[in-house]
């Protein structure tokens, strides 16, 4: 669907283009200060405004209402360098509706109601150079993919979400981050937790506060600390903890011993009585010479 979309952008520009004013009109009850800027901040407004001038490059749409956002709406404004939803009622991001912008810089979707963020939610966003996910408290999972493309990305944040446990394979694909928030979530430190504390524990500098201003909860009695308190040796036990996929290996391995145990048992048997009954046959020809 994505590739028809990209191919159609220049076509579906044209059209539009016919029927949305351009830069220098502005959007009923939205601000426009210059003819590259639409400042719609605070205005009640409960849906993505339609008369958005086509070459808009900075789009203000914080402390409103909207709950959605049209999954075509950045392959109209490829110009967009600035997005501002900061304080909306999102609750989720469509597959699709963030990954055609190849020009966004800055992405601005805090203080949302987020629940998730998809793998592949920002495939495209190639120039992103901002993203700020804080404060969503319904932000309890990050898909291992979410980031995967954005190359630029140097501030990444995630503070103050419901995150409980994140994969560190999602950190992995963002070779430009410089920095990176943490702070403010319920993190446990169980098994779970342990590589991505070693992975923070090796990039502690791209932490605005440090190892100190991130807690996690102890698995016995709940009790929070800062993960300045721990080390790896608080992991120690999760090294001879099996994995899920352990035990499945661990499983699978001993059935194929066995299966080939059985297999060898049989196999054996079947040639030892093999023998035997040529033994007995060439015994029997010998007494038949005999007489």
């Amino acid at each position: 669907m994505l590739p028809c979309i990209n191919w159609l952008q220049p076509f579906l520009v044209l059209i539009f283009s016919t029927l949305l004013p351009q830069g220098h009109n502005c959007p009923s009850s939205c601000l426009c200060p210059d003819h590259h800027t639409v400042d719609c901040t605070g205005q009640g407004l409960t849906e993505v405004p339609d008369s958005i001038p086509l070459d808009v490059r900075r789009l203000l749409l914080s402390n409103n209402w909207i709950p959605w956002i049209p999954s075509d709406f950045l392959v109209l404004y490829s110009d967009l360098v600035y997005l501002d939803l900061r304080n909306n009622s999102l609750s989720q991001l469509e597959q699709g509706t963030l990954s055609t912008s190849s020009r966004l810089v800055f992405l601005d979707l805090g203080s949302n109601n987020l629940t998730d963020i998809p793998s592949g939610t920002f495939g495209e966003s190639r120039s992103l150079i901002k993203l700020r996910l804080g404060n969503n408290p319904y932000l309890s999972m990050v898909g291992q993919d979410a980031f995967t493309g954005l190359t630029s990305l140097r501030e990444l944040e995630l503070e103050r979400n419901g995150l409980t446990e994140l994969d560190v394979r999602v950190l992995e694909p963002l070779p430009s981050l410089r920095m990176l928030r943490l702070e403010g979530n319920p993190w446990l430190c169980t098994c779970h937790f342990a590589k991505l504390f070693v992975w923070l524990t090796e990039n502690r500098h791209k932490l605005p506060t440090g190892m100190e201003g991130i807690e996690c909860s102890l698995p016995l009695d709940g009790r929070r600390v800062p993960l300045s308190l721990l080390s790896e040796e608080s992991f120690r036990e999760c090294r001879r903890n099996l994995s899920l996929t352990d035990y499945l290996i661990v499983i699978f391995s001993g059935i194929s011993v066995s299966v080939a145990a059985i297999m060898a048992s049989f196999f054996l048997a079947s040639t030892v009585h093999c023998f035997q009954r040529l033994s007995k046959g060439n015994k029997g020809d010998e007494e038949e010479g005999n007489d």
